[in-house]
Protein backbone atom coordinates (compact mmCIF):
# COMPACT_ATOMS: atom_id res chain seq x y z
CA UNK A 1 0.00 0.00 0.00
CA UNK A 2 2.57 2.62 1.00
CA UNK A 3 4.13 1.90 -2.33
CA UNK A 4 0.75 2.55 -4.42
CA UNK A 5 0.62 5.79 -2.45
CA UNK A 6 4.45 6.93 -2.98
CA UNK A 7 3.62 6.04 -6.77
CA UNK A 8 0.57 7.84 -6.70
CA UNK A 9 2.05 11.29 -5.30
CA UNK A 10 5.01 11.01 -7.89
CA UNK A 11 2.47 11.00 -10.57
CA UNK A 12 1.02 13.55 -9.08
CA UNK A 13 3.75 15.90 -9.03
CA UNK A 14 4.74 14.83 -12.22
CA UNK A 15 1.30 15.69 -13.52
CA UNK A 16 1.74 19.32 -11.98
CA UNK A 17 4.73 19.59 -13.46
CA UNK A 18 4.37 18.37 -16.92
CA UNK A 19 0.80 20.82 -16.70
CA UNK A 20 2.62 23.76 -16.84
CA UNK A 21 4.81 22.59 -19.83
CA UNK A 22 1.29 21.23 -21.49
CA UNK A 23 -0.26 24.70 -20.64
CA UNK A 24 2.09 26.58 -23.07
CA UNK A 25 1.92 24.25 -26.27
CA UNK A 26 -1.97 24.91 -25.28
CA UNK A 27 -1.99 28.53 -25.13
CA UNK A 28 0.19 28.99 -28.41
CA UNK A 29 -1.86 26.83 -30.16
CA UNK A 30 -5.22 28.61 -28.92
CA UNK A 31 -3.35 31.98 -29.72
CA UNK A 32 -1.83 31.05 -33.33
CA UNK A 33 -2.65 27.89 -34.13
CA UNK A 34 0.84 26.93 -33.97
CA UNK A 35 1.76 23.12 -32.62
CA UNK A 36 5.47 24.95 -30.85
CA UNK A 37 8.27 22.19 -31.26
CA UNK A 38 10.97 24.39 -30.21
CA UNK A 39 9.06 24.21 -26.36
CA UNK A 40 11.61 22.02 -25.65
CA UNK A 41 14.39 24.05 -25.60
CA UNK A 42 13.17 26.89 -23.99
CA UNK A 43 12.60 24.51 -21.36
CA UNK A 44 16.32 23.58 -21.75
CA UNK A 45 16.96 27.37 -21.92
CA UNK A 46 15.24 28.83 -18.51
CA UNK A 47 17.01 25.80 -16.94
CA UNK A 48 20.33 26.45 -18.31
CA UNK A 49 20.01 30.35 -17.00
CA UNK A 50 19.17 29.46 -13.56
CA UNK A 51 21.68 27.19 -13.45
CA UNK A 52 24.68 29.42 -14.61
CA UNK A 53 23.44 32.18 -12.72
CA UNK A 54 22.11 30.86 -8.89
CA UNK A 55 25.60 31.47 -7.71
CA UNK A 56 25.59 35.53 -8.45
CA UNK A 57 22.09 36.08 -8.21
CA UNK A 58 20.68 33.66 -5.82
CA UNK A 59 18.20 31.24 -6.84
CA UNK A 60 15.33 33.15 -6.68
CA UNK A 61 17.17 36.25 -8.33
CA UNK A 62 18.55 33.08 -10.94
CA UNK A 63 14.80 31.82 -11.50
CA UNK A 64 13.06 35.32 -11.94
CA UNK A 65 15.71 36.64 -14.86
CA UNK A 66 15.67 32.91 -16.67
CA UNK A 67 11.70 33.33 -16.66
CA UNK A 68 12.06 36.90 -18.19
CA UNK A 69 14.49 36.04 -20.50
CA UNK A 70 13.12 32.72 -21.91
CA UNK A 71 9.56 34.93 -22.13
CA UNK A 72 11.84 37.42 -24.11
CA UNK A 73 13.07 35.08 -26.56
CA UNK A 74 9.49 33.10 -26.84
CA UNK A 75 8.08 36.56 -27.77
CA UNK A 76 10.84 37.69 -29.94
CA UNK A 77 10.53 33.84 -31.72
CA UNK A 78 7.15 34.26 -32.67
CA UNK A 79 7.17 38.25 -33.34
CA UNK A 80 10.26 38.00 -35.79
CA UNK A 81 10.56 34.75 -37.03
CA UNK A 82 7.07 33.77 -37.15
CA UNK A 83 6.11 37.05 -38.73
CA UNK A 84 2.88 36.64 -36.81
CA UNK A 85 0.05 38.61 -38.34
CA UNK A 86 -2.64 36.86 -36.86
CA UNK A 87 -5.40 36.66 -40.06
CA UNK A 88 -3.78 33.78 -42.26
CA UNK A 89 -5.00 30.43 -40.82
CA UNK A 90 -3.03 28.49 -43.49
CA UNK A 91 0.68 30.07 -42.47
CA UNK A 92 -0.07 28.25 -38.89
CA UNK A 93 1.78 24.80 -40.68
CA UNK A 94 4.41 26.64 -42.17
CA UNK A 95 5.03 28.65 -38.61
CA UNK A 96 4.91 24.84 -36.88
CA UNK A 97 7.64 23.83 -39.89
CA UNK A 98 9.78 26.60 -38.23
CA UNK A 99 9.27 25.77 -34.87
CA UNK A 100 11.19 22.24 -35.98
CA UNK A 101 14.16 24.63 -37.29
CA UNK A 102 14.40 26.95 -34.25
CA UNK A 103 14.45 23.58 -31.94
CA UNK A 104 17.51 22.31 -33.87
CA UNK A 105 19.38 26.02 -33.09
CA UNK A 106 18.60 26.59 -30.06
CA UNK A 107 19.21 22.79 -28.41
CA UNK A 108 22.25 22.69 -30.65
CA UNK A 109 23.71 25.55 -29.10
CA UNK A 110 22.82 24.36 -25.48
CA UNK A 111 24.18 21.22 -25.82
CA UNK A 112 27.16 22.72 -26.87
CA UNK A 113 27.47 24.71 -23.56
CA UNK A 114 26.33 22.05 -21.53
CA UNK A 115 28.26 18.86 -22.94
CA UNK A 116 28.27 15.65 -20.81
CA UNK A 117 27.61 17.86 -17.42
CA UNK A 118 24.68 17.74 -14.73
CA UNK A 119 24.24 21.11 -13.52
CA UNK A 120 22.57 22.16 -10.61
CA UNK A 121 20.15 24.98 -10.44
CA UNK A 122 20.79 25.95 -6.95
CA UNK A 123 17.39 24.69 -5.55
CA UNK A 124 16.50 24.98 -2.10
CA UNK A 125 14.97 21.92 -1.17
CA UNK A 126 18.26 19.68 -2.00
CA UNK A 127 17.14 16.40 -1.31
CA UNK A 128 15.59 16.79 1.40
CA UNK A 129 12.56 14.50 1.94
CA UNK A 130 9.45 14.87 4.60
CA UNK A 131 7.02 11.90 5.83
CA UNK A 132 3.34 12.67 5.16
CA UNK A 133 1.86 9.84 7.01
CA UNK A 134 3.27 6.47 6.04
CA UNK A 135 4.38 8.28 2.57
CA UNK A 136 7.90 9.85 2.31
CA UNK A 137 7.91 12.08 -0.56
CA UNK A 138 10.99 14.61 -1.70
CA UNK A 139 10.59 18.30 -0.63
CA UNK A 140 11.08 19.30 -4.24
CA UNK A 141 7.69 17.20 -4.97
CA UNK A 142 5.83 18.60 -2.58
CA UNK A 143 6.92 22.44 -3.84
CA UNK A 144 6.09 21.31 -7.48
CA UNK A 145 2.60 20.44 -6.37
CA UNK A 146 2.06 23.54 -4.88
CA UNK A 147 4.20 25.91 -6.76
CA UNK A 148 2.56 24.51 -10.16
CA UNK A 149 -1.03 25.11 -8.58
CA UNK A 150 -0.36 28.09 -7.77
CA UNK A 151 0.44 29.29 -10.74
CA UNK A 152 -2.04 27.09 -13.00
CA UNK A 153 -4.93 28.85 -10.95
CA UNK A 154 -2.89 32.32 -11.81
CA UNK A 155 -3.48 31.28 -15.28
CA UNK A 156 -6.96 30.27 -15.10
CA UNK A 157 -7.54 33.40 -13.49
CA UNK A 158 -5.74 35.45 -16.84
CA UNK A 159 -8.47 33.45 -19.40
CA UNK A 160 -11.37 34.50 -17.55
CA UNK A 161 -11.29 37.64 -15.69
CA UNK A 162 -8.66 39.89 -17.50
CA UNK A 163 -9.05 41.51 -20.85
CA UNK A 164 -6.49 39.58 -22.26
CA UNK A 165 -8.23 36.64 -21.60
CA UNK A 166 -11.35 37.63 -23.16
CA UNK A 167 -9.46 38.55 -26.90
CA UNK A 168 -7.58 35.21 -26.73
CA UNK A 169 -10.66 33.18 -26.01
CA UNK A 170 -12.38 35.48 -28.67
CA UNK A 171 -9.39 34.99 -31.73
CA UNK A 172 -9.25 31.21 -30.65
CA UNK A 173 -13.34 31.30 -31.57
CA UNK A 174 -13.20 33.65 -34.88
CA UNK A 175 -9.91 34.80 -35.74
CA UNK A 176 -11.55 37.35 -38.41
CA UNK A 177 -14.58 38.34 -35.89
CA UNK A 178 -11.82 39.31 -33.45
CA UNK A 179 -10.06 41.64 -35.55
CA UNK A 180 -12.95 43.37 -36.59
CA UNK A 181 -13.84 43.82 -33.01
CA UNK A 182 -10.61 45.29 -32.58
CA UNK A 183 -8.71 42.71 -31.23
CA UNK A 184 -5.07 43.65 -31.27
CA UNK A 185 -3.90 40.15 -32.11
CA UNK A 186 -0.44 40.35 -33.09
CA UNK A 187 0.00 41.81 -29.24
CA UNK A 188 -2.47 39.00 -28.11
CA UNK A 189 -0.21 36.30 -29.92
CA UNK A 190 2.71 37.68 -28.79
CA UNK A 191 1.78 37.91 -24.81
CA UNK A 192 0.62 34.39 -25.11
CA UNK A 193 4.46 32.75 -26.52
CA UNK A 194 5.89 35.18 -24.02
CA UNK A 195 3.76 33.40 -21.21
CA UNK A 196 4.34 29.93 -22.78
CA UNK A 197 7.87 30.29 -22.61
CA UNK A 198 7.65 31.57 -18.40
CA UNK A 199 5.82 28.42 -17.82
CA UNK A 200 8.40 26.45 -19.71
CA UNK A 201 11.03 27.96 -17.87
CA UNK A 202 9.52 27.56 -14.60
CA UNK A 203 8.48 23.50 -15.40
CA UNK A 204 12.82 23.17 -15.77
CA UNK A 205 13.13 23.93 -12.29
CA UNK A 206 11.47 20.89 -10.97
CA UNK A 207 12.18 18.56 -13.87
CA UNK A 208 16.12 19.18 -12.80
CA UNK A 209 14.83 18.89 -8.96
CA UNK A 210 15.90 16.01 -6.85
CA UNK A 211 15.24 13.30 -7.23
CA UNK A 212 16.49 13.84 -11.03
CA UNK A 213 20.01 14.08 -10.98
CA UNK A 214 20.45 17.60 -12.21
CA UNK A 215 20.16 19.38 -15.98
CA UNK A 216 21.49 17.77 -18.46
CA UNK A 217 21.21 18.64 -22.19
CA UNK A 218 18.68 15.87 -22.78
CA UNK A 219 16.29 17.55 -20.17
CA UNK A 220 14.17 19.60 -22.64
CA UNK A 221 13.27 16.34 -24.00
CA UNK A 222 10.75 15.58 -21.17
CA UNK A 223 8.54 18.77 -22.67
CA UNK A 224 7.74 15.96 -25.03
CA UNK A 225 5.98 13.88 -22.18
CA UNK A 226 3.99 16.81 -21.76
CA UNK A 227 2.99 16.49 -25.57
CA UNK A 228 0.91 13.85 -25.46
CA UNK A 229 -0.80 15.48 -22.33
CA UNK A 230 -2.21 18.32 -24.25
CA UNK A 231 -2.88 16.31 -27.50
CA UNK A 232 -5.01 14.23 -24.54
CA UNK A 233 -7.18 16.77 -22.99
CA UNK A 234 -7.71 18.70 -26.73
CA UNK A 235 -4.80 21.05 -27.58
CA UNK A 236 -7.42 24.29 -27.47
CA UNK A 237 -8.78 23.25 -24.33
CA UNK A 238 -6.28 24.32 -21.13
CA UNK A 239 -8.62 22.43 -18.25
CA UNK A 240 -7.77 19.61 -20.96
CA UNK A 241 -4.40 20.04 -20.65
CA UNK A 242 -4.47 20.13 -16.97
CA UNK A 243 -6.31 16.50 -16.70
CA UNK A 244 -4.13 15.13 -19.66
CA UNK A 245 -1.09 16.04 -17.83
CA UNK A 246 -2.31 14.22 -14.20
CA UNK A 247 -3.05 11.36 -16.72
CA UNK A 248 0.17 11.26 -17.98
CA UNK A 249 1.73 11.32 -14.91
CA UNK A 250 0.26 8.88 -12.99
CA UNK A 251 0.50 6.35 -15.76
CA UNK A 252 4.16 7.41 -15.60
CA UNK A 253 5.14 6.68 -11.95
CA UNK A 254 2.82 3.57 -12.02
CA UNK A 255 4.52 2.09 -14.69
CA UNK A 256 8.03 3.22 -13.24
CA UNK A 257 7.03 1.56 -9.77
CA UNK A 258 5.73 -1.29 -11.19
CA UNK A 259 8.17 -2.13 -13.81
CA UNK A 260 9.03 -5.51 -12.32
CA UNK A 261 5.92 -6.62 -12.71
CA UNK A 262 5.29 -5.53 -15.86
CA UNK A 263 8.61 -7.02 -17.20
CA UNK A 264 6.94 -8.45 -20.07
CA UNK A 265 6.17 -4.98 -21.70
CA UNK A 266 9.55 -4.47 -21.98
CA UNK A 267 11.94 -2.30 -19.87
CA UNK A 268 11.84 1.04 -21.58
CA UNK A 269 8.10 0.62 -21.50
CA UNK A 270 7.53 3.57 -18.99
CA UNK A 271 9.20 5.49 -21.70
CA UNK A 272 6.71 4.92 -24.22
CA UNK A 273 3.75 4.87 -21.83
CA UNK A 274 2.49 8.39 -22.29
CA UNK A 275 1.81 7.70 -26.16
CA UNK A 276 0.28 4.43 -25.42
CA UNK A 277 -2.20 6.06 -23.48
CA UNK A 278 -2.79 8.90 -25.73
CA UNK A 279 -3.35 6.39 -28.67
CA UNK A 280 -5.96 4.36 -26.80
CA UNK A 281 -7.73 7.88 -25.81
CA UNK A 282 -7.61 9.14 -29.28
CA UNK A 283 -9.05 5.87 -30.52
CA UNK A 284 -11.97 6.43 -28.42
CA UNK A 285 -11.94 10.64 -28.38
CA UNK A 286 -10.16 11.79 -31.82
CA UNK A 287 -10.65 15.26 -30.65
CA UNK A 288 -9.37 14.45 -27.10
CA UNK A 289 -11.08 14.17 -23.76
CA UNK A 290 -11.84 17.61 -23.57
CA UNK A 291 -12.30 19.03 -27.12
CA UNK A 292 -14.75 19.81 -29.14
CA UNK A 293 -16.70 18.80 -32.64
CA UNK A 294 -15.34 21.84 -34.81
CA UNK A 295 -18.37 23.23 -37.00
CA UNK A 296 -17.40 23.35 -41.08
CA UNK A 297 -19.64 24.71 -43.86
CA UNK A 298 -20.54 22.51 -46.53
Amino acid sequence: MTTFLDNIFNGLALGAVYALVALGFVIIFKASGVMNFAHGSLLLLGGYLTAVLHDDLGFAGALAVAVLVTAAVAGAMDRFLLHADGTDPHAAHVQTIVTIGVDIVILTDLSRRIGGDLLSLGDPWGDSVSGLGPVTVADSRIAAIVVSTVVIAGVFALFRYTSWGLSLRASAEDVEAAALMGVRLVRIRTLAWCLAGALAALAAVFLAAFPAPGLERTTGQIALKAFPAAILGGMASPPGALAGSLLIGLTEALVAGYQSDLHILGEGFGDVAPYAVMVLVLLVRPTGLFGGKAAVRV
